[in-house]
């Protein structure tokens, strides 16, 4: 069985007059509501019922009536249609709130970076803040990565924009006798174990290239997911650490000394990158703006 085709090419302009003049059932009164003369009206209508092969409406006496398939025609389209109206308002919706949406992905120095949205929130209430940790993904507005060198060639995040700071990173110990003299000190005169920052895998990944390329190998005992935690065994005598200066912060552990390392330039990279995903990215460029000079202003205190 041969099935009959249809070359249909229904502009929207037709759907417009069409939905009209099925509301009210007079050409004329159609023709003044939408500001055409009423000759163009009725060769519309001729041309969209020639189009379907099917008549829309009949003629009533003097005035005409939709046919039972253009009511049903008229009763399916019309929502439609004012879906597709109402696209164009959604679409602008959506930009507005993809303006107000920032999505953060933190892969190094989490405790600062959630210290500084904390800050910006309490005088930016109507920005949502979605904190990420995925190192594959690029779905990001911004994301703060670690180096122990950085290197443009090593970013593969397609960045539009992108801030780089270094932190040194010194050896946090007790502050006992063996040390509270001290301003410096080699990695191979410490006895104690060490303690680390769990679930930091750039970071630690950099404390053990630098701990190599001197030769030492750092013998981790204890981690914790809390740096707090890790400051507190640290005081407590349990073992040593390494202690980022920007990402940490300035000392305020009475019971912790710390200690510049003078087997290698002790250091990393910090990384911020932007990414204008957006229509309007004004909203994400100011945080970006806020968190790469909060940084920075950190980057400038002294810790000890």
């Amino acid at each position: 069985m041969c099935e009959k085709s249809y070359n249909i090419n229904m502009e929207l302009t037709q759907l417009k007059y069409f939905l009209e003049v099925a509301r009210t059932e007079h050409v004329t009164q159609s023709a003044k509501n939408l500001f055409i003369v009423q000759p163009a009206l009725t060769q519309s209508i001729h041309k969209l019922e020639d189009e379907l092969g099917i008549p829309l409406f009949k003629n009533q006496g003097r005035n005409i009536k939709l046919t039972e398939n253009g009511r049903f025609f008229y009763e399916k389209l019309r929502p439609i249609y004012e879906e597709l109206m109402a696209l164009p308002q959604l679409l602008r919706d959506s930009a507005d709130k993809q303006n107000y949406n920032v999505k953060l992905n933190v892969l190094a120095a989490s405790t600062l970076i959630t210290q500084a949205v904390i800050d910006y929130k309490q005088n930016n209430h109507e920005l949502n803040i979605d904190l990420i940790q995925n190192e594959e993904t690029k779905m990001f507005d911004i994301c703060v990565r670690t180096y122990a060198t950085y290197k443009p060639e090593l970013d593969n995040t397609e960045s539009d924009e992108t801030f780089v700071t270094s932190e040194q990173i010194f050896l946090a110990v007790p502050s006992m006798s063996d040390y509270k003299k001290l301003d410096r000190i080699s990695l191979f005169d410490i006895k104690e174990n060490f303690i680390g920052l769990y679930g930091s895998k750039q970071y630690r990944k950099i404390c053990n290239e630098l701990c190599a390329s001197i030769g030492f190998k750092a013998r981790l005992t204890f981690e914790s997911d809390n740096v707090l935690a890790v400051k507190e065994a640290i005081a407590a005598g349990i073992g040593v650490g390494f202690w980022p200066e920007i990402s940490w912060g300035k000392m305020d552990h009475k019971k912790i000394h710390l200690l510049e390392i003078t087997d290698a330039d002790f250091k990393r990279d910090i990384v911020v990158s932007l990414r204008r995903n957006k229509q309007d990215n004004s909203k994400t460029e100011t945080f970006y703006r806020f968190l790469t000079h909060y940084i920075d202003h950190r980057r400038h205190r002294k810790i000890r």
